[in-house]
C-alpha cells in the first residue's frame, strides 16, 4: 500500500494520484487557493476513495454557511458508499466517522474522531490540522494546545514539521504563553516560509503584548508566508490593520479596508467578521467609516437563518446593528430563541453566551449603553465557546467597555480593564490606556 507525505498508508493506487493529495495536503496546510484543485483531481481519478470525500464534507462544514450543510450531508453519503464498495484503512474509516459525528451535531465526536487517528498515526499532519481547526471552531484553545503537543516530537525531521510548529505557536498564544509563541512561530516560518498559520500567530503575539512595530515589520517582510493565500490572506491584513490602529494610524487602516481587506466583495463568515470587526473599531476610536457598513449589512441580512456558528451571527450583527436593519436584527433574534431551546452542542452555545451578546449587541447599537453593559458582561465569561481567537472576540470586549464607560459605570468597566490588561502579559495597548484616562477623568468631573 502507498503513503503519503504524513507517512500513513492511503487507499490510492496510482502514484500519480497520491501526489495530488500530497499537493492537497500541502496546500491545506498552507491555507492555499490550490487546496479544492488537488482535491477534485483525487476524486475525479478515485471516486472511491472515501477519505477524499470525507475531507470534502469536513472543509464544507468549516465554512460556516447553511448551504454547504447539504454539500457536506451528500459527501458523506457518497463516502459511506466508498466504503462499503472499497473498504479503506482504519485511517480512512475513522475520517469518514469524523464527517458523520459533526454531521450529526457533535462536533466534539470529529475531534475524537481525529485524535483516534493521531493515537495511531502521530506523524499524520492533516488530521492533527483539521482536530486543531475544529477545536478552533469550538474555543478550545487548551484541547488545541494539548492535541499539537502531542505530536510534536514525531513530526521532528518531518516533511511538514514547520506547519506543526506554526499551529503550536498559534496555541501558545491562546493559552497566554506569549514568548513560547513567538519562538515557535518564527521557528516554523523557518522550515516552512509559506506557513501563514504560523506567521498570523506571531502576529497575534504582537497585537496581545502591545509590540505593533514587530507585528508590522514581521508581516511586511514575510510576503511569501501569505501572499499566496486563499482568503486567509484577507485576515493577514486584516492584523496588520490592528497594528495600526494601536499605532493611532487610522488612516492607513481604513486605507488598508478599502485597498485589501473588503477589494474583494466576498460573503464568506470570515471575511465578514474581518470587515465589521474593524469599522466598529474605527468607529469605537471615532473614525467615521462612512457608507461601508452598507455592503456588508447586505451580506448579513441574506444570513439571518444560517445557524451555524455563534461566531458568524455575532458579527452579521454588527453590520445589521451599525447599518440599522431593524427587521433583520428581529429575524436573527427570534432565530436565537428557537436555536437556544434545541438540544447540542452548537445550540449551547447559542442558549449561552449567545443570547445575552447578541441582545447587548442590538442594545449598543440602540444607544442603551447600560443594557448592553450588562449583557455584553454577563456573556464574556462564555465568550471563548463561540470560537476565533482573543484577537478576534476583542471586538466585543472593546463594546463592553465602552458600554460602561458611557453608561458611568466606571469602577465595573475598570475591573474588566485590568483583566483585559492581565490576560495579555500586563501590557497596555493604546485601546487600554485611553479608557483608563477616560474614567480617570470623569473621576474627577465633580457630581451634579
Amino acid at each position: 500500500m502507498l503513503h503519503d507525505i504524513c507517512q500513513a498508508p492511503v487507499s490510492l493506487d496510482d502514484p500519480e494520484l497520491v501526489a495530488e493529495w500530497n499537493g492537497m495536503i500541502r496546500a491545506f496546510m498552507a491555507h492555499g487557493t490550490a487546496t479544492p484543485t488537488h482535491l477534485g483531481a483525487v476524486l475525479s481519478g478515485a471516486p472511491d476513495f472515501a477519505m477524499g470525500h470525507a475531507a470534502k464534507g469536513l472543509f464544507s462544514l468549516m465554512m460556516g454557511r447553511k448551504e454547504l450543510n447539504a454539500v457536506a450531508r451528500e459527501a458523506g453519503t457518497t463516502a459511506v458508499a466508498a466504503l462499503a464498495t472499497s473498504g479503506g484503512t482504519a485511517r480512512e474509516r475513522l475520517w469518514v466517522r469524523a464527517l458523520g459525528e459533526w454531521l450529526d451535531g457533535r462536533p466534539s465526536g470529529a475531534i475524537a474522531a481525529m485524535e483516534r487517528v493521531l493515537a495511531e498515526h502521530p506523524t499524520d499532519t492533516l488530521s492533527a490540522k483539521v482536530s486543531h481547526a475544529i477545536r478552533f471552531i469550538l474555543g478550545d484553545g487548551v484541547g488545541m494546545r494539548a492535541s499539537i503537543e502531542n505530536v510534536l516530537d514525531a513530526h521532528k525531521g518531518h516533511a511538514l514539521e514547520g506547519y506543526v510548529h506554526g499551529c503550536h505557536a498559534f496555541t501558545l498564544e491562546e493559552t497566554g504563553d506569549y514568548d513560547g509563541a513567538e519562538a515557535a512561530g518564527l521557528k516554523g516560518l523557518q522550515l516552512a516560509t509559506d506557513d501563514a498559520w504560523g506567521l498570523h500567530a506571531v502576529a497575534h503575539v504582537y497585537d496581545m503584548t502591545a509590540r505593533p512595530d514587530h507585528g508590522i515589520a514581521l508581516i511586511e517582510n514575510n510576503c511569501a508566508a501569505w501572499d499566496h493565500c486563499n482568503n486567509f490572506r484577507y485576515h493577514v491584513w486584516w492584523h496588520k490593520a490592528l497594528l495600526h490602529l494601536d499605532r493611532g494610524e487610522n488612516d492607513i487602516v481604513l486605507a488598508l479596508y478599502d485597498q485589501q481587506i473588503r477589494a474583494d466583495k466576498t460573503d464568506d463568515y470570515r471575511d465578514i467578521a474581518n470587515a465589521t470587526s474593524l469599522l466598529m473599531r474605527l468607529e469605537l476610536e471615532g473614525t467615521a467609516v462612512g457608507d461601508r457598513w452598507d455592503e456588508l449589512a447586505d451580506f448579513a441580512q441574506g444570513r439571518t437563518d444560517d445557524g451555524c456558528l455563534v461566531f458568524a451571527d455575532l458579527h452579521y450583527q454588527l453590520a445589521l446593528g451599525a447599518a440599522g436593519r431593524d427587521g433583520a436584527q428581529s429575524s436573527l433574534a427570534a432565530r436565537f430563541a428557537v436555536d437556544a431551546a434545541r438540544q447540542g452542542e452548537m445550540p449551547a452555545r447559542v442558549a449561552d453566551p449567545g443570547k445575552a451578546a447578541l441582545t447587548g449587541l442590538n442594545a449598543f447599537a440602540e444607544g442603551r449603553y447600560d443594557d448592553a453593559f450588562r449583557n455584553l458582561a454577563a456573556a464574556r465569561p462564555g465568550m471563548q465557546t463561540i470560537g476565533g481567537s482573543h484577537a478576534q472576540r476583542d471586538v466585543f470586549e472593546r463594546m463592553t467597555i465602552d458600554a460602561g464607560l458611557r453608561s458611568g459605570m466606571y469602577d465595573a468597566t475598570e475591573a474588566l480593564l485590568e483583566d483585559r490588561i492581565a490576560r495579555r502579559a500586563g501590557a497596555i495597548d493604546r485601546f487600554s490606556a485611553t479608557r483608563l484616562a477616560n474614567i480617570s477623568d470623569a473621576r474627577r468631573i465633580p457630581a451634579q
